[in-house]
């Protein structure tokens, strides 16, 4: 997992399925209760956890090992493949939405 690319594509992969995995858990009839809330948060700070690990992860350890240029590039490269992938995603909505 050493392509910024390929990190991209993951946390584009990991907000898809937990998309899904929301949409699909959708019920209108559900009474609001304080687990609400505790899931909301719940979710937000794992996918915090998760997007940090794949955008900042491995530029950390390069940034550590010494290799400063390498490391912004990493990150540089992986926040555009995740815009680029953004991007087309909202194409693809935009066309078949």
């Amino acid at each position: 997992m050493k392509s910024p690319y390929f990190h991209s594509l993951l946390a584009e992969v990991y907000i898809m399925a937990i998309s899904l995995v929301i949409h699909s858990l959708q019920n209108p009839n559900s009474p609001d209760t304080i687990f609400a809330p505790i899931l909301a948060l719940s979710l937000f700070v794992l996918s915090a956890s998760i997007m940090g690990y794949l955008f900042l992860g491995r530029p950390f350890q390069l940034y550590l090992d010494g290799h400063k240029k390498e490391a912004v590039a990493f990150f540089a490269k992986t926040v555009i493949g995740f815009a680029l992938i953004t991007v087309v995603v909202y194409a693809v909505v935009r066309i078949w939405g």
